[in-house]
């Protein structure tokens, strides 16, 4: 019984963490966040939504498959997401925290470019609409 009381206060807890976040989206990152809820409804009629506990894990798990100098998204974007990072060849990255840089994700076709970019560089493969809602998610509430 204390097991499963835990459980459902993880998930209340994850689930008031997931709700701050999108109160706090712009409606152009709401909308972006709206369709891929709509796709991965579509795709899948249990789902249940996308977990920023996930994203997080992903974003910061080192993976095998991908190229060998960016196991990891940090590995780029850094651990530190309100600040600059850095791709393999130098070049800047803008913070991927939307508190500092409002204008990420409210785009579709360029969250999409950068999934399928980064994606392929880190894991070897394109990620799966729930890898990428998850991500999003965390993302969305930095």
């Amino acid at each position: 019984m204390k097991r499963h009381l835990s459980l459902v206060l993880t998930f209340a807890a994850a689930l008031s963490a997931s709700a701050t976040a999108l109160a706090a989206m712009t409606p152009a990152q709401q909308a972006l966040y709206n369709q891929y809820t709509a796709e991965a409804k579509a795709a899948d009629p249990a789902f249940a939504g996308f977990s920023a506990g996930r994203g997080k894990a992903f974003f910061l798990d080192r993976h095998t498959g991908g190229k060998p100098d960016t196991p990891v998204c940090t590995e780029c974007h850094t651990t530190d997401l309100t600040k600059m990072g850095k791709t393999r060849a130098g070049k800047d990255i803008e913070p991927m925290a939307p508190s500092v840089n409002p204008k990420r994700y409210t785009d579709k076709a360029e969250v999409e470019k950068w999934f399928k970019r980064n994606c392929n560089d880190v894991t070897g493969r394109e990620c799966t609409l729930t890898e990428k809602g998850d991500v999003l998610t965390y993302l969305l509430g930095l």
